[in-house]
């Protein structure tokens, strides 16, 4: 069976180092947050100008005051602090997180990421914030299904949508797999209800 959102976002959680710095992305990383382990040290940074960010708030936790970069309702730990935009995007630019853990249309063999548009109509107008934490992050995890609903592979030769970041992707957490994009080539790190062999004869990559 493949993986479940929950399920990819725990196995997300615990690929992360101890103490590590973290900005997780709109939509499905979130999740991550809810999977964090209880004194691992890891610290989760908002776009929008937060530092030590907790769980998804949820009934009486909601301040409508406090949400991440997605504006949804969160939760603060002990210790969490609050800030200028400006100053959260030097921390971005600065390389001063460890880890930032996004969503994808495609990534490339090569590690590059297009996450912002497909080029329709109805697309976003610009990159965003997506753009710096993609370079300025010391790794950068992908989030996504493997396979768009037509069936198309989102691991790519080459990305045909528009960049976000170029060579910047370190890991693919998907619902069928786990690789990891290294100078040699794409390596599967772990596969759910399938096999690396079903994998490659689906993919137009070369798999190590």
């Amino acid at each position: 069976m493949s993986l479940t959102r929950e399920e990819m976002a725990e196995i997300v959680a615990r690929d992360i180092p101890d103490g590590s710095y973290v900005n997780l992305g709109i939509g499905q990383p979130t999740m991550v947050a809810s999977y964090l382990r209880p004194g691992s040290g890891v610290v989760l940074h908002t776009e929008n100008g937060m530092l030590n960010m907790g769980p998804v708030a949820t009934g009486d936790d909601i301040d409508p005051d406090l949400t991440n970069a997605g504006k949804q309702p969160v939760t603060e730990l002990p210790g969490a602090s609050y800030f200028h935009h400006a100053d959260s995007f030097a921390m971005m630019r600065g390389g001063h997180l460890d880890v930032c853990i996004m969503g994808a249309f495609q990534v490339s063999a090569k590690g590059d990421l297009a996450n912002w548009s497909t080029g329709a109509p109805d697309a976003i107008p610009a990159v965003g914030g997506a753009m710096d934490l993609a370079i300025g992050a010391k790794q950068v995890f992908v989030m996504m299904s493997l396979f768009a609903k037509d069936g198309k592979p989102k691991l790519v030769p080459a990305c045909t949508y528009p960049l976000t970041g170029k060579a910047c992707v370190s890991r693919v957490y998907t619902d069928v797999a786990t690789f990891a994009v290294t100078p040699d080539g794409v390596r599967v790190v772990e596969t759910f209800g399938t096999t690396a062999e079903e994998l490659a004869a689906r993919l137009d990559v070369s798999l190590i």
